[in-house]
């Protein structure tokens, strides 16, 4: 099969003619003109299009541009409120992994491969560990402890504060399985479920890191469920049943539960489906006050 030809840059201009030659709705050509400027075509036509236009066809059902920048806006907020709240569950992570992980093994046991299940797993979570450190070389607490301790090392206590998620759910997955069931014993749940959940968490919380796009998006990173949990896997609602499972905080949540309810409804055009959500979603994820 023939490789296909890059495509030659187009002038914003030239990309709303031809999103009116594909039929889609442009009510105001100067507002689509400002928005394009300021999102990339490639950012907002190609993901926020997907399912209302058929590959190689025009658009369907009337489908306005205003439209398509409703859903784009319903992301940008979504992804704001989730990733405040992936932020509680992080920090409670770090808590957790250091204080039980510095007393049972020493401040630098990091250091050690036999703390560990993998040696070469180590190695390279070592590399990481050292690039966010020398990420992180100005802060006071880094310089302190390489300019005043023994060797300049840095305690694990303190380590934990540089690391990125990723490399803190590396970390995690190469625990000892003795290790990783005393901590996932402090969030009610099994160290196997606990362990692709930080996983799945830390997939997203790149993505909300990076801008990126959860409405309707496949994840690649999907969370393993309890048999209850029935929901498909790879879409942003199946993580969502995890992170209440370990959510030390139902108030808060409840609150944001509410919150992603009101954001829904302020965007008429969201197909809540598309991100996994089943029709008593709000019942599934809500904590009932007793």
């Amino acid at each position: 099969m023939a490789l296909k030809e890059q495509q030659l840059p187009i002038t914003v201009q030239a990309q709303i003619e031809n999103l009116k030659s594909l039929k889609l709705i442009v009510e105001d050509e100067i507002e689509a003109k400002e928005f394009l400027e300021e999102v990339a075509y490639f950012r907002f036509i190609k993901a926020y299009g997907l399912g209302l236009k058929q590959k190689n066809s025009d658009y369907n059902n009337q489908v306005s541009f205003n439209q398509l920048k409703e859903l784009y806006r319903f992301n940008t907020k979504f992804r704001t409120l989730l990733f405040a709240e992936i932020e509680h569950i992080e920090v409670g992570l770090r808590c957790k992994v250091s204080n039980y992980f510095s007393l049972t093994h020493g401040v630098l046991g990091y250091e050690d491969a036999n703390n560990f299940l993998d040696r070469e797993h180590h190695s390279r979570v070592i590399e990481e560990i050292n690039r966010d450190i020398e990420h992180n070389k100005r802060a006071p607490f880094i310089k302190n402890f390489r300019e005043n301790y023994e060797n300049g090392d840095i305690p694990f206590y303190a380590l934990v504060e540089v690391l990125s998620f990723g490399t803190l759910s590396k970390f995690f997955k190469n625990m000892k399985g003795e290790d990783k069931k005393e901590i996932s014993k402090m969030y009610g749940v099994g160290y196997t479920f606990l362990e692709s959940w930080i996983e799945s968490i830390s997939h997203v919380r790149n993505i909300c890191a990076h801008y990126g796009r959860l409405y309707n998006a496949k994840l690649s990173k999907t969370p393993m469920l309890y048999k209850e949990d029935k929901y498909n896997t790879n879409r942003i609602f199946a993580v969502l049943c995890c992170m209440k499972r370990i959510n030390n905080n139902s108030q808060r949540w409840n609150t944001f539960v509410d919150e992603v309810s009101d954001l829904i409804s302020a965007h008429p055009h969201v197909v809540k489906e598309t991100m996994g959500f089943p029709e008593n979603w709000e019942k599934v994820l809500k904590f009932v006050n007793k």
